[in-house]
């Protein structure tokens, strides 16, 4: 019998979606599209890149729009109830430059993600993967010592960490990705979500 550890999905899950909430405080349409849209992460973030170095805009101003992001409604308390049931790591693509501030507002969980390259005028040059398909790479990592990973998400990019954990749920995810893998049991609620979990953790 492994020990249960929780991996979650950030933004979309427990936060907005950073790069959404960064696009109507700039205005800029272009910065809308998420791995919802496109599954390709590294060509996603190298538009981005592109885009931002077109508008001038460094990374003090998208610090300035997160600060002003407050976790999705209810989700500290069911991150506070999941805690108290079984460790939680939160896994995800985005980057400590941009999560810190969140993360206070989370109560510190544990996160692992990645690290913007940032130059000296501010402007954010290019990042670093922590390592090559890191959802699910953690995530048998985790395995590999001896736990058992119970996981949730809502884009492409959580999927093959779903799949390749003891069970896994989609949560808020799109009417696309909920129709082609109707195998996912997919929840909209925090506390369907929760009793998933601990019905999965028995």
């Amino acid at each position: 019998m492994g020990m249960n550890v929780a991996c979650l999905d950030l933004e979309g899950v427990l936060v907005p979606e950073i790069w959404i909430a960064f696009s109507k405080a700039s205005g800029i349409d272009e910065l809308k599209i998420t791995t919802r849209d496109e599954p390709d992460y590294d060509k996603l973030m190298k538009y981005r890149l592109a885009i931002l170095k077109e508008h001038g805009l460094g990374l003090k101003e998208i610090q300035d729009t997160i600060e002003k992001i407050n976790p999705l409604d209810g989700a500290k308390e069911f991150l506070d109830e999941l805690r108290d049931n079984m460790q939680t790591i939160i896994i995800s693509d985005t980057f400590e430059q941009f999560a810190k501030p969140l993360m206070k507002k989370l109560g510190m969980p544990t996160l692992f993600c990645n690290k913007l390259v940032v130059g000296e005028d501010g402007m954010i040059t290019g990042y670093t993967m922590r390592c090559d398909k890191s959802k699910l790479t953690t995530v048998k990592a985790l395995q590999s010592c001896g736990f058992d990973t119970i996981a949730t998400g809502d884009s492409f990019n959580d999927l093959a960490m779903i799949q390749a954990s003891k069970a896994g749920f989609l949560f808020r995810s799109t009417e696309k990705i909920k129709a082609d893998f109707p195998e996912i049991p997919a929840y909209e609620e925090y506390a369907d979500l929760l009793a998933a979990f601990k019905n999965a953790a028995k």
